[in-house]
């Protein structure tokens, strides 16, 4: 097996430097200064890689110099790889440094991201941002590092990996429950429904409940389906929860599940970065958890037939 570690052939890294900075900024005096070492030093090294590739890189027009045809195409290419490898060597250096910001929508960084952080190898550097619709995947004005995307859309020059899929089912305050005696679907239609203006799907529900909607139904419509989900909590009415977002306050017992039916599952989050971005350790790493961590409870995306928490419903 050949490896490539053992058969490249790579001239000296300081010569490189030397003649990649001459030649981008069209002297050996402003080369010099910017890379701290004097005028003779710098030329030194141009001479060593020229022998080194047994080619001129450089004219030398009086007090001038001017790059070949040659030294032309190598400094471009090296002015590229620099480049990278000066952002590589900086996203490396920075990972434990800087905040790694994260932006989703409220109920999924609540009920969902929040309680498992500490399970995240640089959970404490992780700052949350929220927006009241789907998060913006425009990374030039975001301010994110990754963003968790509503559904799975393609954006151009951002990597979406599909994350969560979920069915919605209506949820209650065990007060509300018992205030409403709501005991069959057809209980909700006298009941306050929470909407969501997002993507409100009552009407769906209702008819995989094999029920008539309400003709005009009652209940006050929230940005967002976090703010429906608390509203209900507070006892005001019944909402459209998430399965895969609210199995944990199911289990506190702070809401109740109504009902078998179910709307149908479909890809609610994605994770979403930067193209550009693909390599840098802590997208990777963070990417690879939340992926993990979805997989563990049974919600991710490509995970097959979908398994509903309560009722161990397959769909």
């Amino acid at each position: 097996m050949e490896f490539l570690g053992l058969t490249r052939k790579l001239p000296p890294f300081a010569a490189v430097r030397a003649f990649e900075a001459a030649a981008r900024v069209g002297s050996i005096k402003e080369a010099a200064n910017e890379l701290h070492l004097t005028a003779s030093a710098v030329s030194h090294q141009i001479r060593a890689l020229e022998d080194y590739l047994d080619t001129a890189l450089f004219r030398r027009v009086g007090n001038r110099i001017e790059l070949t045809l040659t030294g032309r195409a190598y400094s471009a290419k090296l002015t590229t790889l620099l480049d990278a490898f000066d952002e590589t060597t900086r996203s490396v250096k920075d990972a434990g440094r800087r905040p790694f910001r994260v932006h989703c929508t409220p109920g999924f960084a609540a009920r969902w991201l929040v309680p498992r952080l500490d399970r995240l190898s640089f959970g404490d550097k992780v700052r949350i941002s929220v927006s009241n619709g789907a998060p913006s995947t425009d990374f030039a004005s975001n301010n994110a590092d990754v963003v968790i995307q509503w559904a799975d859309e393609p954006v151009q020059g951002v990597i979406t990996e599909p994350l969560m899929q979920s069915a919605r089912y209506p949820v209650a305050s065990p007060a509300t429950v018992g205030k409403l005696g709501l005991h069959k679907p057809e209980d909700l239609c006298r009941a306050t429904l929470m909407h969501d203006e997002t993507m409100d799907a009552w009407g769906e529900w209702f008819a995989s409940a094999g029920v008539e909607p309400p003709i005009f139904p009652c209940g006050p419509t929230f940005p967002n389906c976090e703010l429906a989900t608390t509203a209900a909590e507070q006892g005001q009415g019944v909402a459209l929860a998430y399965d895969a977002v609210v199995r944990a306050t199911l289990e506190s017992g702070i809401l109740v599940r109504l009902f078998d039916a179910i709307t149908m599952p479909f890809v609610m989050y994605s994770v979403a970065y930067p193209r550009s971005r693909t390599d840098d350790p802590m997208v990777r790493e963070f990417s690879e958890w939340i992926h993990a961590e979805a997989h563990a409870a049974g919600v991710a995306a490509h995970d097959g037939q979908y398994r509903s928490s309560a009722e161990g419903l397959r769909v």
